[in-house]
């Protein structure tokens, strides 16, 4: 059974966001069709205190709350905030059991998101996830939050396309962050993100980066970046001690997930994980180089118009592991030289359309 949400009014509408900076890009067709439907509600929206510099900018929240709930004191002063909002709607992206009983126990009268995990009890209603054979069917994230809107009778659009919003003085603070190490507005621009938030699994040797970053110098007249997040820098480092190229880390300089936006924005090719940054590139029409491992591709694959994924297929693919219990050979078969021919392609056919 569906319901149609505009039968009864919501003024006070919770949105609670994905945890994982990937997943909140891609979450963002989603966002923009609950504003879309819900054009007169105050939509409040819910996100770890980490990933807030992703939706920052956005239009689609009259107001953010940061989720601070990994201590008792945290749970419980969310829960009273919530309280007095008063809020009458509650939609759920993540699938945790944790943040439908936070909207349940804040006062939400009507409460929707996937029914999985233990949840449907605490929720009003929603989709159930695909199955098969009682596995849940992968499927790319862009429509699985869909599916929640559509479970509503949101009018939703047929073209699910990421989309981030950078603020012109977060543009202004990216381009002067960017000329202070010596990066003209006429310099080619390319990013490499070694990192992975997710854990060692994702990551692509620091040894084929290191030579990659040569490879990109002797083809291209560029200027080569490397992003790295809170926690990687020694990743950043071990980079550039062991590449002859003249690598930019700004490591020491901390750059958070609202710059890193104006930062891919400004790229003209990037080289990454499968993690955040990918996502961000794809938002932005930036051609991206995405190196692949333990994880599921079922779960991106959309709007893969300027990607290319490079990955091997290997038996014990997916694994999802945080750390290859094995040789990491996903990843350490993945050679510089064929990410330098992929990331050749994409410039080349951005070439020919511009």
């Amino acid at each position: 059974m569906t319901v149609q949400i505009n039968q009864f009014k919501a003024k006070t509408v919770l949105v609670f966001c994905p945890n994982w900076v990937g997943d909140v890009v891609m979450s963002t067709p989603t966002l923009k069709c609950i504003r879309q439907n819900l054009p007169d509600a105050r939509i409040i929206g819910l996100i770890r205190n980490y990933a807030r510099g992703v939706i920052e900018d956005g239009p689609w929240f009259d107001e953010i709350l940061e989720i601070n709930d990994k201590t008792t004191g945290g749970l419980i002063d969310l829960v009273l905030r919530l309280r007095r909002l008063k809020p009458d709607l509650a939609l759920i992206l993540p699938n945790s059991f944790r943040s439908a009983l936070i909207a349940r126990l804040g006062g939400a009268r009507r409460i929707y998101g996937y029914r999985r995990n233990g949840r449907t009890a605490l929720l009003s209603g929603g989709p159930q996830p695909l199955r098969n054979s009682n596995r849940i069917t992968p499927r790319p994230m862009v429509e699985y939050y869909m599916e929640i809107c559509r479970w509503l009778n949101f009018d939703t659009p047929t073209k699910l396309k990421p989309i981030l919003f950078c603020s012109d003085a977060n543009s202004a603070k990216g381009a002067r962050f960017i000329e202070s190490y010596g990066i003209a507005p006429d310099d080619m621009l390319i990013g490499m993100n070694p990192g992975a938030r997710f854990g060692s699994s994702k990551c692509w040797p620091v040894e084929h980066f290191a030579r990659l970053a040569e490879l990109i110098e002797q083809r291209w007249n560029c200027k080569i970046m490397l992003f790295t997040g809170p926690g990687e820098q020694a990743l950043g480092d071990q980079i550039v001690k062991l590449s002859m190229a003249n690598i930019i880390h700004p490591g020491p300089d901390n750059i958070n997930l609202e710059l890193l936006k104006a930062m891919v924005q400004r790229c003209r090719l990037l080289i990454t994980n499968d993690t955040g940054p990918r996502h961000y590139a794809i938002a932005f029409d930036i051609p991206v180089v995405v190196l692949m491992g333990p994880t599921d591709s079922r779960y991106t694959d959309a709007n893969l118009e300027k990607t290319i994924i490079l990955r091997r297929d290997l038996e014990c693919l997916p694994c999802h592991h945080k750390e290859c219990p094995l040789h990491h050979a996903c990843m350490a078969q993945i050679l510089p030289q064929e990410v330098l021919e992929a990331g050749e392609r994409l410039l080349q056919e951005q070439n020919e359309m511009s």
